[in-house]
């Protein structure tokens, strides 16, 4: 049976065609199985209590092979993603930074917890999330 790689992506909820795009791209790789384990918009941890999310969120991060951090510049801004991304590298779960399509310039907040970076590209995000996870 072929590998089932569960992968947790970092993004910001203000840019969440990132987050769909990024998701569509690796679900529609063919000979690449994934699981999201990340907390999309439309599935919001119903609480006001950040102790609770942080609870949640640590326990899918921690449950993930490899966490992507959309590398945005609008990542500096999200405390979120310093968290999740934080999170991650306390639970050695491996982090690839993923530049959005166009962008030159990349977030510090993710690139320096990253493992790896790479571009917007099928073939890069697969084969990173292959050989870290």
């Amino acid at each position: 049976m072929a590998k089932i790689y569960k992968v947790f992506i970092s993004h910001s909820w203000s840019h969440v065609d990132d987050l769909n795009d990024l998701r569509n791209l690796l679900k529609l790789r063919g000979y690449f199985n994934v699981e999201f384990t990340e907390v999309p918009p439309t599935d919001s941890i119903n609480s006001l209590n950040s102790n609770y999310i942080k609870q949640r969120l640590s326990e899918k991060i921690a449950s993930s092979d490899v966490v992507l951090g959309i590398a945005g510049l609008y990542a500096s801004f999200s405390d979120w993603m310093n968290w999740e991304l934080d999170k991650a590298k306390e639970k050695n779960i491996p982090i690839i930074g993923v530049i959005p399509r166009g962008h030159e310039r990349v977030s510090s907040v993710v690139s320096s917890r990253a493992d790896e970076v790479v571009r917007w590209n099928t073939e890069s995000i697969v084969a990173a999330i292959r050989r870290n996870a």
